[in-house]
């Protein structure tokens, strides 16, 4: 498990990302669970980078997946804004690193990645929503609720095929089967969604050791009533391991604000 960056209260966003009137504050939490003796999530949380990585693989080398992929995002940490680009190279370069640290042996670990960066698009500073697995993002924008994300599972290829519901899909006997990682096997691709950078958005960044234990209608009760990002994290933690903690739960909350 490896945490990178500290909880943000209202951060103005730099100048020159053109938004000078928004402020961003953020929470992260991370947590073994009840059921798992190692913590194989990781994350990191600073402009202008958000991210959960979800390890797999057991025996330490699910953590080690995600450690070089969330130190190899947060290389992009200190700058105002990023780029798609420039979140393909980090995670190429966290593939060539575990190219060099895995052992023969577990040469097939690999881990999930979700996330949102502050990135410069025709002019415009925009959220690019980013995934590759089952780990999500959701949003909520005023009054509207949305998961950001699409999960690659084959769950996920189920549902959209009409052959299973979403609600079955939480019970399938393959939930936890996953169609795309990062790892040694594939080049990391991952699929961005663009979102506007306005005032009264939140973001929920989190592994599927949450939404094994929360609906969308839970996680939505807490995107809305949780309060600050450091009591919605430390709120949907708790209801998570009371529920069952069956894995590992990572979950980050970003709130942008209006400046005054």
């Amino acid at each position: 498990m490896t945490s990178i960056g500290t909880d943000g209260t209202s951060v103005p966003l730099p100048v020159d990302a053109g938004l000078p009137d928004l402020r961003l504050s953020w929470a992260a939490i991370t947590d073994v669970g009840r059921h798992r003796q190692d913590n194989e999530d990781s994350f990191v949380a600073g402009v202008p980078i958000f991210s959960v990585a979800d390890g797999m693989g057991g025996h330490h080398a699910g953590d080690i997946a995600s450690d070089a992929v969330v130190r190899s995002l947060s290389s992009l940490i200190g700058n105002s804004m990023t780029t798609r680009s420039a979140i393909g190279d980090a995670l190429a370069e966290a593939v060539e690193t575990l190219r060099g640290v895995l052992p023969e042996e577990h040469q097939g670990a690999g881990t999930t990645v979700t996330g949102a960066a502050l990135v410069s698009e025709d002019g415009e500073t925009r959220w690019a929503i980013f995934n590759i697995g089952d780990s999500r993002v959701y949003a909520r924008v005023g009054d509207e609720f949305l998961q950001v994300t699409t999960d690659h599972s084959i769950v996920q290829q189920l549902v959209e095929s009409g052959q299973i519901s979403k609600d079955e899909a939480e019970y399938h006997p393959h939930a936890n089967v996953i169609t795309r990682a990062v790892g040694l096997m594939d080049a990391p691709v991952p699929d961005y969604v663009l979102m506007p950078v306005i005032a009264g958005t939140r973001l929920l960044i989190c592994s599927d050791g949450l939404t094994k234990e929360l609906t969308d209608v839970g996680i939505q009760h807490f995107m809305e009533n949780g309060g600050t990002p450091a009591e919605t994290v430390a709120e949907l933690l708790r209801v998570a391991l009371e529920n069952s903690g069956r894995d590992n739960v990572t979950v980050i909350v970003v709130d942008v604000e209006d400046a005054e």
